[in-house]
C-alpha cells in the first residue's frame, strides 16, 4: 500500500510538472503571436497570425513552428483528462518495476499525443489554404463570421449524437484492476493510439471550434479544455456533454444572428 501511494504521488507529480510546463509554453506562444497583431479582414473580423509566415520564415519553418506549439498546447489541454486513464493503465500492468512502468506509461502518452500531432499536421495546411482563399476573395471573407457561427452550431449539435456518445464512452473506459494488460512496449503504444483516436474523434467538435474562433485565444483554450475535461471525468458524462452542446448551439445561433446584423 505504501509503495502504491508513493508511486501515485510520483506519477501525479510528474504529470503536474508536465502540465505546468506545457501551460507556460502555451501562454508564451499566445503572447508572442498576439504581440504581432492580427490582420483586419473584410467582414469585420481579424485573421490570426497562426496561419501566416513570419517575415523571413519559410513555409516548412512555419509548419514546424505551428506543429511544435500545437503539441505543447494539446498537452496542456488534454493532460488533465488523460491522467486518470494513464493511472488506470498503470494499475492494469501492476507488478512491473517502477522504472519500467514509467517508460510504459510514457509510451501510452506518446501514442496518445502522436494522434494529436497528426491532427495538427492536417490542420495547418488546411488553415493556411483557407486563409489564402479568404485573403484573395473579399466576398468570401465577408461570409466568414456567419460561416464561423454555422461551424459552432454544427459542433454543438454533434454533442447530441450517438457518434459522440460512443466515442465518449470509449474515452471513459480504461483498464483497471479487473483487467490486466501485457507489460510490453507494443501494447503500451497501441493502447495510447487507441485512446488518442477515440479522444480526437470525441473532441473533434470543441477543437474545430477552437480553430475557427481563435487558436491563439487563451480564453477559448481554457473554455474548451474545461469542457473536454468535465465531460470526460464527470460521472454523468453523456448528460454533461449534452448540456455543453446546448450552450454551444446557443452560442452558434448568437454568432449567426450577430453576423447577419439582426442582433
Amino acid at each position: 500500500m505504501a509503495s502504491e501511494r508513493a508511486s501515485q504521488q510520483a506519477f501525479l507529480g510528474v504529470s503536474a510538472l508536465l502540465f505546468a510546463a506545457s501551460a507556460a509554453g502555451t501562454v508564451v506562444w499566445c503572447a508572442s503571436m498576439s504581440a504581432m497583431g492580427e490582420m483586419p479582414m473584410p467582414g469585420g473580423w481579424r485573421m490570426p497570425m497562426a496561419w501566416m509566415r513570419m517575415p523571413g520564415q519559410t513555409w516548412p519553418g512555419a509548419a514546424a513552428s505551428f506543429l511544435g506549439m500545437w503539441v505543447v498546447m494539446m498537452v496542456a489541454m488534454m493532460l488533465p483528462s488523460l491522467v486518470p486513464m494513464l493511472w488506470r493503465y498503470r494499475q492494469a500492468v501492476g507488478g512491473t518495476g517502477e522504472t519500467r512502468l514509467g517508460w510504459l506509461t510514457a509510451l501510452v502518452g506518446g501514442g496518445y499525443f502522436f494522434v494529436w500531432t497528426v491532427f495538427g499536421m492536417a490542420a495547418f495546411p488546411l488553415g493556411v489554404a483557407v486563409a489564402a482563399i479568404e485573403m484573395q476573395q473579399p466576398a468570401l471573407s465577408h461570409a466568414v463570421p456567419i460561416a464561423a457561427g454555422v461551424v459552432v452550431l454544427i459542433a454543438g449539435a454533434l454533442q447530441f449524437t450517438a457518434w459522440k456518445s460512443r466515442h465518449l464512452a470509449c474515452c471513459q473506459e480504461a483498464p483497471g484492476r479487473v483487467l490486466t494488460l501485457p507489460a510490453d512496449a507494443g501494447t503500451a503504444w497501441r493502447h495510447g493510439l487507441r485512446l488518442g483516436l477515440h479522444c480526437s474523434q470525441c473532441c473533434a467538435g470543441p477543437i474545430v471550434i477552437l480553430l475557427v474562433m481563435g487558436v491563439m485565444d487563451l480564453r477559448a483554450m481554457a473554455v474548451v479544455a474545461a469542457a473536454i475535461t468535465i465531460e470526460r471525468l464527470a460521472p454523468a458524462g453523456e448528460r454533461v456533454a449534452r448540456a455543453i452542446g446546448a450552450v454551444v448551439v446557443g452560442a452558434g445561433l448568437f454568432l449567426i444572428v450577430r453576423a447577419a446584423g439582426l442582433g
